[in-house]
């Protein structure tokens, strides 16, 4: 009988447990699309500050949110600062699936790390480690800072796979806003947006 071949480490499935909160939860940090559409089961959702990252537009988009010649622009955390967001908590049950689904929608483009980072969740004194996704300054497409006139031109003329990259802006400054955060570098692009 012959020994199987060893799978590549991206074939692998994630062991979930070095990812795991103390408290036997994933606990997933979210600041950009996953506020508002987040494509997985959880348990609860509280509002959540993560230190040492904000958020930006950082990231060119040829497919989600703009194409080749019209490149839109999403979000990634960079480094400084810090951002709220909202932390999802996930079933131990559910982690590899939860996993799994994030890796192939966050990491398949090659900009962003997966990293386990502390974040307090503000409607308590806690603090979880969560699984953050954090933009790669090596990655081809991370533009870094853009002034907010060329973030909002871009914008205004991105259009990808997932829809108008003004709609993934307005969404999740709405959806921002409902949590009571005001974001100014990202109310000052949508500011610069034409009407549509």
């Amino acid at each position: 009988m012959s020994t199987p071949e060893p799978l590549p480490s991206e074939a692998r499935p994630l062991d979930p447990a070095p990812l795991l909160d103390p408290d036997g939860s994933l606990w997933v940090f979210a600041y950009g699309s996953l506020i508002w559409k987040p494509g997985f089961a959880h348990e609860a959702v509280h509002p959540a500050l993560l230190r040492g990252f904000h958020r930006r537009f950082c990231i060119r988009s040829e497919s989600y949110r703009g194409t080749p010649e019209a490149p839109g622009l999403v979000l990634g955390l960079d480094r400084g600062g810090s951002c709220r967001g909202v932390a999802f908590r996930v079933a131990a049950s559910r982690a590899p699936e939860v996993l799994a689904y994030l890796d192939e929608r966050e990491m398949t483009g090659g900009v962003y790390h997966r990293r386990l980072l502390p974040v307090r969740l503000l409607d308590g004194t806690e603090t979880k480690r969560a699984v953050t996704f954090v933009a790669d300054r090596r990655a081809r497409s991370y533009c870094g800072l853009l002034p907010p006139d060329a973030c909002a031109a871009a914008i205004a003329r991105g259009h990808g796979v997932m829809g108008p990259n003004r709609e993934y802006l307005l969404n999740t400054v709405s959806h921002l806003r409902a949590l009571g955060v005001r974001d100014a570098g990202l109310d000052r692009i949508a500011a610069l947006l034409e009407p549509a």
